[in-house]
């Protein structure tokens, strides 16, 4: 019989590419890993890993088990929750993962409704950025995820099912008596000159502010990187930078002025889960709540 746990580190495996990676994911160490995985072979009879060098990778038959693996393990909680609460109550454990703007603006709000609505439901908070949630779900860590279809580093395919939740625009941010704290939209090219505030390296808002700096011809000087978008409102604040920032990130307790772009820019906001079998009554739920948050803009029609 296949042991469930060492179903998960063989997806892991598919999904991090290392044994090292999926080592750190599950908190082992890497001989620990290989060596579940060498005794998941001997459960199944079947050859999954192959060494090329020092790495290793599945054989094509790791590969259909490793895929497979994901629906088995769905399965396997839709039938937990099931035998829990005979299908009427949505119970059991929900791991979502958020993106840190959305995380005060759309997930707290929607687990404190479930709280109140389903006391048996356990809601996960995960903060995990785009480039990071993806991963996650694809390799069965989150149930849940919100993340955005703009982000092309980590294309989301046909294995997932979207749910449209919001459109979010992006925005100037400037210190509250900076000359650009006006009305009206604005162009990035007259702000060439200005200190930046950018997120960390390789992250979906420093990749876009840089590119959107680079469109209007102009190289940003970045004077601070924050992956922390109240340090950042507070550098804003304190005069000594201006920022690009999502509208959800923008906290209103900060004395900080928004622009919009001359040329808009907007991100579409989305819910994604495996696609497969049905979701379970409890990822249902986490669903709905996050979709019926008044409060956010309507995704748009794109």
């Amino acid at each position: 019989m296949m042991n469930p746990w060492r179903l998960r580190l063989l997806s892991q495996l598919d999904t991090l590419g290392t044994v090292r990676a999926v080592a750190q994911a599950a908190s082992l160490s890497p001989s620990s890993v290989s060596q579940q995985l060498s005794v998941l072979e001997a459960e199944t009879h079947t050859r999954l890993l192959e060494r090329t060098g020092r790495r290793v990778r599945l054989t094509p038959a790791g590969l259909i088990l490793a895929r497979r693996a994901r629906a088995i393990l769905d399965h396997m909680d839709t039938v937990e929750a099931e035998l829990r609460g005979f299908g009427e109550e949505p119970v059991g454990l929900v791991r979502l993962g958020v993106f840190q703007s959305a995380i005060h603006t759309m997930a707290v709000p929607a687990v404190t409704r479930l709280a109140r609505e389903h006391p048996h439901l356990d809601v996960e908070l995960l903060q995990l950025e785009p480039h990071e949630s993806l991963p996650a779900l694809r390799g069965g860590d989150a149930d849940v995820i919100i993340t955005t279809t703009n982000f092309d580093d980590l294309p989301l395919g046909p294995d997932l099912d979207l749910v449209p939740l919001a459109t979010d625009p992006v925005l100037l941010v400037v210190p509250p008596d900076h000359p650009a704290a006006g009305r009206g939209a604005v162009d990035l090219a007259a702000y060439a000159d200005e200190p930046w505030a950018f997120d960390v390296p390789q992250s979906y808002m420093a990749n876009l502010a840089l590119r959107l700096c680079r469109q209007s011809r102009f190289e940003p000087r970045v004077v601070c990187r924050f992956g922390n978008y109240l340090m950042t409102l507070q550098h804003v604040e304190a005069g000594l930078s201006i920022a690009l920032l999502p509208g959800l990130a923008v906290d209103r307790r900060y004395r900080v002025t928004t622009r919009e772009l001359a040329t808009p820019v907007t991100r579409t906001i989305t819910a994604a889960v495996r696609r497969g079998s049905p979701p379970r009554a409890a990822v249902r739920v986490v669903l709905d709540a996050l979709r019926h948050n008044p409060g956010l803009p309507e995704p748009s029609g794109d």
